[in-house]
């Protein structure tokens, strides 16, 4: 797939309105997609890893909203990669801590609504972020869901990063404590149609079912055919 220029957003800290915020790895064999080594090796995870961040930097961008790179790893690998586009680096111990950080910076940077995305779910229907987005002009938070209980997606209408708190990240239990937390601050918490992610081996056989013609899949059935 080409790299991704966006020159036309790299003055989007300058500028006032919704923004995504994508949080992306540097795909280093080892450190991305670890739940699913094995049976991918280390190197195949990597590979993986990095078309699912090109086409969902590609998807988001055809949203026509500003996206920020919120990164961990290499600046210049970003740099690199996603030409044009603003980069954020990521701050905290735990992703709570990174994601209320990027959530503070791109609203003290002028911008708002904030929605935050992943980076592995390269096939998001574009009417649910617009639909999540929508619902920030009545409610304080809105969430694209994951079925594995988790979300591809976390919108807010102004920085209550207090709904990133003691959540028990990367288990089933994440968007089920982020609605006690959410009634416990008093927010509104909208939710869309659930979508996937890829995290599980059956999660790219579905995707290739699903979404056959992302360039996500055909990678899976190029590389990793012999896994599904």
């Amino acid at each position: 797939m080409d790299k991704v220029d966006n020159s036309a957003n790299s003055c989007i800290f300058s500028h006032s309105g919704p923004v995504i915020g994508l949080f992306a790895k540097q795909p280093v064999p080892g450190q991305v997609k670890t739940r699913l080594t094995p049976p991918l090796t280390a190197d195949q995870a990597s590979r993986l890893y990095l078309e699912a961040l090109r086409e969902s930097v590609s998807r988001l961008l055809a949203a026509g909203l500003p996206l920020v790179i919120c990164y961990a790893g290499q600046r210049d690998w970003f740099r690199a990669e996603f030409p044009g586009l603003p980069l954020l680096p990521q701050v905290g111990t735990d992703l709570g801590r990174r994601m209320e950080h990027t959530v503070r910076a791109l609203f003290a940077a002028g911008a708002g609504p904030v929605l935050l995305a992943g980076s592995d779910c390269p096939d998001l229907p574009l009417p649910l972020l617009k639909q999540a987005l929508k619902q920030l002009h009545d409610n304080d938070a809105a969430v694209i869901p994951c079925r594995d209980g988790g979300y591809v997606l976390v919108g807010m209408r102004r920085p209550t990063t207090e709904l990133f708190a003691d959540i028990p990240w990367s288990s089933s239990r994440v968007l089920e404590v982020t609605r006690q937390r959410s009634r416990q601050l008093g927010l509104t918490l909208y939710e869309t149609e659930s979508w996937h992610d890829l995290d599980e081996l059956a999660d790219l056989q579905r995707l290739v079912t699903r979404s056959p013609d992302t360039q996500t899949a055909r990678h899976i059935v190029k590389e990793l055919e012999a896994l599904l």
